[in-house]
């Protein structure tokens, strides 16, 4: 186990880049599986969860090799493997594995996933999804048994109950090598759809409407990969930065973005008051001055995302009046509130309702990151505060957001990623510690 050191109250300047996009990459992973020839990503990002699909993959005699940030998968020595427990629990994309499984051997035993724990996220929609394509499904001992029929998987018209991006993804990868025509409605138009629709078209696939409300399939009996696919920006990993750049930022360009997918943060940084220029791929936030509360709500894409509602509270924390968030996907992500109150925010819940004050200081303490994106918002939250910082269960951050040491200092922070049991400031940060050996 590790910790994040901050010593904040620093205002920070410069340039940050955003790596692939972390969704995107947990789906290409496991659809990676349904191709018969070498694959081949770029812009994959530096994270914890990478490894550990890696690690998944390894397991099904599916080599992989990363250099700097491009991953390259070798399925075609796969074997088919119940995966009930162990690495399965070690992240929620896991569950892809059922879809990418299922489309290739006609046949998953997949575990129950892991993942943050923000509330509940049943697989109904999934279940659904398979059962149509004509799969049977049972949950034995905690892992779910997938069979597709004799004769294979057929294609069906589904029509999910609500706009998951977990079901939208497992059915496209069980359907995509299906005999005849998948019509999926109501499904969800995140971008990270989108780029796995593009990376299963390149191979071969058949697949219209990615982006919209329905998503159409004409399967196809094999895919094989020809051309090096590039994972689109992490819009979340960008959302953080722009956060975090309003926050403590004298002039900070944040780039390769695509704002295009931020539409929708990026109205609300303006109602709060930031100040930014979009050029092209980057977008520079300029130092910020009077900020206004606001209330926010969480939203299917292309609405406000709920992944971006925990890095930008410690930014509200700032703003005068009063303000509130309503997180319509998962009201129970929450988990970062009790963490800033203990660094003096003004913030509290009722009724599932996240309601700020505004804060004139925060002060540096312990705290502990629970998942992704509330470690994300008390590592912003440490760089504003008074004093020390100390983030515990720093893994978590580390799932989602790569280089992030490196990528702070460059701007300026005071931070350290360290073991649990030190009592130094020594950095695990690899560049540092050659720095330190060469002095």
């Amino acid at each position: 186990m590790k910790k994040m050191i901050i010593h904040g109250g620093k205002k920070l300047s410069g340039e940050v880049a955003i790596d692939g996009a972390k969704n995107s990459t947990v789906a290409i992973i496991p659809a990676a599986i349904l191709s018969e020839s070498k694959v081949k990503l770029d812009s994959v990002p530096h994270i914890q969860d990478v490894d550990n699909l890696r690690a998944i993959l390894a397991d099904m005699n599916v080599s992989s090799t990363l250099n700097d940030c491009c991953l390259e998968i070798d399925p075609t020595q796969i074997i088919s493997k119940p995966l009930p427990n162990g690495k399965i629990k070690s992240l929620r994309a896991s569950y892809y594995f059922m879809g990418a499984l299922l489309g290739r051997f006609g046949r998953a035993i997949v575990g129950l996933p892991g993942g943050d724990d923000i509330g509940p996220r049943p697989i109904d929609q999934h279940i659904k999804g398979f059962e149509a394509l004509g799969a049977t499904v049972s949950n034995e001992h905690g892992a779910m048994f997938i069979q597709a029929p004799d004769d294979g998987l057929h294609g069906a018209k589904i029509y999910f109950d609500m706009a998951s991006v977990g079901a939208t993804v497992n059915v496209i990868l069980a359907a995509v090598r299906a005999t005849g025509t998948t019509i999926i409605e109501n499904v969800a138009k995140e971008p990270e759809i989108i780029d796995l629709a593009t990376f299963l078209n390149n191979m071969g696939a058949r697949i219209r409407g990615a982006g919209t409300d329905t998503i159409r399939i004409e399967g196809v009996p094999h895919l094989y990969a020809t051309n090096s696919h590039t994972i689109i920006p992490d819009r979340i990993e960008a959302g953080t930065y722009l956060s975090l750049a309003a926050a403590v930022g004298n002039g900070i360009t944040v780039k390769n973005i695509i704002s295009e997918h931020l539409d929708s943060f990026l109205a609300k940084m303006e109602e709060i008051g930031v100040q930014f220029d979009i050029v092209e791929d980057s977008i520079y936030v300029y130092p910020t001055g009077d900020l206004k509360m606001v209330t926010i709500k969480t939203m299917p894409y292309p609405g406000f995302a709920t992944d971006l509602q925990q890095p930008i509270t410690p930014l509200l924390l700032k703003a005068q009046g009063e303000g509130m968030i309503v997180d319509t996907l998962y009201p129970r992500r929450v988990r970062h509130v009790p963490e800033l109150v203990r660094m003096g925010a003004n913030i509290s819940v009722e009724n599932d309702v996240i309601l700020l004050h505004h804060t004139a200081k925060l002060q540096g303490t312990d705290v502990n990151a629970d998942e992704i994106r509330a470690g994300a918002a008390l590592m912003i939250a440490g760089l504003m505060a008074d004093g020390t910082t100390t983030i515990h269960k720093v893994e978590n951050i580390l799932r989602g957001y790569g280089d992030v040491v490196q990528k702070l200092r460059k701007l300026g922070a005071d931070v350290a990623i360290v073991d649990e049991e030190s009592t130094t400031s020594e950095t695990t940060d690899p560049v540092a510690v050659l720095e330190k050996k060469a002095l």
